[in-house]
């Protein structure tokens, strides 16, 4: 797609002139005042914009100035006759990118000038978008997890974020569905642009186009100016559906048509946009069980579910618990500036006892109140939700020995070896029934139980 460059003229012939030299490599729009100018400016996108100093009513420069306070300014070349360098100074002032002077100039020259300003809007606008990643998660490393479930969820991602495939990642509230987004994203040649991120359970059917697609300037009650949808803020990059079960049918054929075809239309326009965008989808629920009840489209679900990543829910990666617990400890105690190091055993066995029904994002929530509420180094039991300290079970005994020591130097191996421990004795020393409540095979706990000889349990 061409850039779009808006010429800014009162001398018909130069603006003519201008735009068959220019119109091969530009999307080229005209205008004769200041004026008109801004009308377009306000209406479209334009990537520059390149104005005479000498205009009627209202000389270039102002014309700049009032260019620049848009929400998604062009990149502003200043034209004029009366060079000199207090004119440059002032261009320069007025927001203008460069300048040159119309009687020297020539078009191998402007063309040079025009590429050059749009390579140094990108760099900047790059450098922006690496500033905001700097800020987010990188990667599979800050998601915590060690147990077997979780393994073939990293393995997944990193076999599908190189790849253009769309993803639909499933679980229930809480198991980190946005976590895995943002990893997809950061491991993939997308990286540089941008992750745009849309909550569709938060938003009202009669939005979500708009929030989509974007609208045009008059296209509903209080669309004041046109505005660019997150499909397009997406370009080049990734653009993330959270709860992609909630839209409704008519924003499903929408956006059916635009995983297809990758193009659309702003609201209020007949005009069609492409963009080139990878989607990641996610829900925590059943879109077959939708489909049979007819509020989702079938062939929407099939577009969607190209590669789909299930995420397990806390309870059935109860390894996971002290690490998880640990790391969200050590975070709160730095972003509240408490003292906390450790939790105590019964606190920890408290923590893996429980159901966690609103999974890691619940489980966050309970060490941060934790923390908040700790009056030492160690947090204890009294510091935890009520409901935790309910149903969680009593610390562990037998074959292994002792209580679950859930120190802040604690190894991921002795984590586990304590699990298993608490597990058969739960069980009665099935290891099929201990196996289905570490959420791992069989085969793989008999490893286990070898590596730490645990085979007398």
């Amino acid at each position: 797609m061409k850039p779009t460059l808006l010429i800014v003229d009162d001398e018909k012939p130069t603006r003519e002139g201008l735009r068959a030299a220019l119109d091969d490599r530009y999307d080229v729009y005209l205008a004769e005042d200041a004026a008109t100018a801004m009308g377009l400016l306000e209406a479209e996108q334009f990537d520059v914009l390149l104005t005479d100093f000498r205009l009627p009513s209202e000389d270039g420069m102002k014309l700049i100035a009032r260019a620049k306070s848009l929400p998604r300014p062009p990149v502003c070349i200043l034209m004029t006759a009366y060079g000199s360098e207090e004119v440059a100074v002032q261009a320069m002032k007025s927001g203008a990118d460069d300048y040159i002077a119309k009687g020297r100039m020539q078009i191998d020259e402007l063309e040079m000038r025009i590429a050059r300003v749009l390579r140094h809007q990108k760099l900047e606008a790059e450098n922006v978008t690496l500033r905001q990643q700097l800020d987010t998660k990188f990667g599979l490393e800050n998601i915590v997890g060690q147990s077997p479930a979780m393994a073939e969820v990293f393995d997944m991602v990193r076999q599908v974020a190189p790849t253009r495939a769309t993803v639909l990642i499933t679980g229930e509230s809480g198991t980190g569905k946005e976590l895995i987004a943002k990893a997809i994203h950061n491991l993939s040649p997308r990286s540089r642009a941008r992750l745009v991120a849309v909550h569709c359970a938060g938003l009202p059917a009669t939005l979500i186009e708009s929030e989509l697609f974007g609208h045009e300037k008059g296209a509903f009650t209080g669309a004041h100016e046109r505005r660019m949808g997150r499909v397009e803020e997406a370009e080049g990059g990734t653009l993330f559906l959270d709860e992609i079960g909630e839209i409704d049918a008519t924003i499903q054929v929408k956006l059916l048509r635009f995983l297809g075809e990758r193009t659309f239309e702003r609201l209020g326009s007949t005009k069609t946009h492409t963009a080139d965008v990878r989607l990641v989808a996610a829900t925590n629920k059943k879109l077959e069980e939708l489909v049979k009840a007819g509020t989702f489209r079938e062939d929407l679900y099939y577009r969607l579910n190209v590669v789909r990543i299930e995420l397990p829910p806390l309870r059935d990666r109860r390894a996971d618990v002290p690490l998880l617990a640990q790391a969200f400890m050590r975070e709160s105690a730095r972003e509240n500036e408490k003292g906390v190091r450790e939790i105590a055993p019964d606190a920890m066995e408290r923590l893996i006892g429980y159901g966690w029904p609103g999974n890691v994002r619940e489980l966050r929530s309970a060490i941060e109140r934790a923390v908040v509420l700790c009056r030492g180094e160690r947090i204890t039991v009294r510091d935890l939700p009520a409901e935790v300290r309910a149903e969680g079970a009593a610390p562990a005994t037998g074959g292994g020995g002792g209580q679950f020591i859930a120190q802040g130097d604690i190894t991921v191996k002795e984590a586990e070896k304590q699990l298993i421990i608490r597990a058969l004795n739960e069980s009665d020393g099935s290891r099929t029934d201990a196996a289905k409540k570490l959420g791992m095979s069989r085969r793989t706990l008999h490893r286990k139980l070898h590596a730490y000889h645990l085979e007398g349990l």
